[in-house]
């Protein structure tokens, strides 16, 4: 989560309808966004060969990909449109404004405010009955400042806890519900040839809310998106700058680990700093606990099954002779099992207390109530749609992504249904992607020529999911 000082920005830009933006000009272009997670930038990753055959195509997995081209220059469009006016966790009303109108148009049953500002269309297919297919694209951007240079920068500002700060999509948002509103086009377009229902999920606040607020996915599920009618499963995508345009990653079981944020409160006693017996330091304490808080993942759990334990702040004290009367310190947990979670959660609690018990002061440990699960693909579903994948990116261009120690709240919809996330590269074939500035950047640049391929993906895995077009 990133929390910037106010900075100056321009008045912000006259609502538009997705009918009224102009076609984009280029198939490439350049987006400022996020990495789609609770908190942290997604690094650069190795990515091993899937090497998955690609699935047989059908007539109408060619029809699918000329509708995808034909609508791609409007896709765009709302992209850069979406990116020009980025909005903040449950403040996304112009999105999902936009969003309902355009899928109104098509014929889809749309319920608004879902979660705040989410959005939940349904379309039921036309040549029979089928499974239930979940799409979800996330709307939200981040507090953070978009350099200057693109035509369709971001120029917004918005209050975020308690503060007024530059917004920007830094995470591909933009993308994302882009694709998924050219998805709705398409299908649309092709509802006498689908079987099933598509139920597709526009939805905020991803990135979280400040003050440890639920929201997001979970609030969605809270609020029925997922009752009527129940999906059989559900698909979402990232696009991300760690890999070339026209590739596609996925991978079967953990992929993206939980996120727990935690605060400890450590007290002692105040005394001059000359004199520092007369009271208890807890300063000494906070810096014995930060120790020893690491020797959770060094010395008792099994290093082949990762997990990261991190102090990002420490804060005490007022000057620098007094010992100050309480030092507070804030974390971040993440882990790929729930088990190991509960685990470390209870030893953090345990060591702080101890620690500081031992050294005449006293320690309180709380686990703020906004953590993100981690997301694990169904390893059926996985294996089972991997050649539809790869007929969109060919045998090649198909990858196995290492697991992300960064967090993503698809997790909690993948809970409630098997549940496939996979991630588009979007940086161009000649550069290299290890260098490219990595999503929560406000460098991060898109290469727009990745958006076809991940709406041609998620087309082609409505249609193989739910049978569609074949004999």
């Amino acid at each position: 989560m990133l929390r910037l000082r106010p900075l100056l920005g321009s008045a912000p830009r006259a609502p538009l309808t997705a009918g009224a933006v102009a076609p984009a000009a280029t198939r490439r272009g350049f987006l400022a966004a996020c990495a789609c997670c609770a908190a942290g930038a997604l690094a650069a990753p190795r990515f091993a060969a899937a090497h998955v055959p690609p699935g047989p195509a059908s007539a109408l997995h060619a029809r699918l990909d000329a509708a995808a081209s034909a609508i791609e220059g409007r896709m765009i469009a709302w992209r850069r449109d979406i990116h020009s006016n980025p909005e903040l966790g449950n403040q996304e009303h112009r999105t999902a404004a936009l969003v309902a109108a355009h899928l109104r148009r098509l014929g889809f049953e749309v319920r608004e405010g879902v979660a705040a500002t989410g959005v939940v269309a349904t379309l039921r297919g036309g040549a029979g009955d089928g499974p239930v297919v979940a799409l979800r694209a996330d709307m939200d951007a981040l507090p953070a400042q978009e350099p200057e240079g693109l035509p369709f920068a971001s120029r917004r500002r918005a209050t975020w806890d308690g503060a007024e700060v530059p917004v920007m999509h830094a995470c591909g948002h933009d993308c994302h519900v882009a694709i998924l509103m050219a998805a709705a086009e398409v299908l649309a377009l092709h509802r006498a040839e689908m079987r099933g229902t598509a139920v597709l999920l526009f939805q905020p606040a991803e990135e979280g809310l400040p003050g440890g607020e639920i929201g997001g996915a979970r609030r969605m599920l809270a609020e029925g998106a997922f009752d009527s009618p129940r999906p059989d499963m559900v698909f979402g995508l990232h696009v991300l700058t760690s890999m070339t345009t026209g590739q596609i990653a996925y991978r079967p079981g953990p992929a993206h680990a939980s996120s727990d944020t935690f605060r400890i409160t450590v007290r002692g006693r105040q005394a001059h700093g000359a004199m520092p017996w007369d009271g208890v330091d807890p300063v000494v304490i906070a810096g014995q606990i930060v120790t020893a808080l690491q020797t959770i993942q060094s010395r008792q759990v099994d290093v082949n099954d990762p997990s990261v334990l991190t102090i990002g702040t420490i804060h005490g004290g007022t000057r620098h002779n007094i010992v100050p009367d309480r030092v507070e310190l804030s974390g971040t947990l993440r882990t790929y099992d729930e088990g190991r979670r509960a685990f470390m959660q209870r030893r953090v609690k345990a060591l702080a207390e101890g620690v500081a018990q031992g050294m005449d002061g006293a320690a309180e440990v709380v686990w703020e109530p906004g953590g993100y699960a981690a997301l694990v693909n169904d390893p059926a579903l996985a294996d089972r749609m991997a050649p539809s994948l790869a007929r969109v990116a060919g045998r090649d261009g198909l990858r196995i992504n290492p697991r992300h120690t960064a967090s993503e709240d698809f997790a909690f919809l993948a809970q409630r249904a098997p549940g496939l996330f996979f991630w588009v590269g979007v940086t161009p074939p000649g550069q290299d992607p290890a260098r490219a500035a990595p999503n929560h950047s406000p460098h991060f640049t898109v290469d727009e020529a990745g958006l076809l391929v991940g709406l041609r993906a998620m087309l082609h895995l409505v249609a193989d999911a739910t049978g569609s077009g074949m004999a």
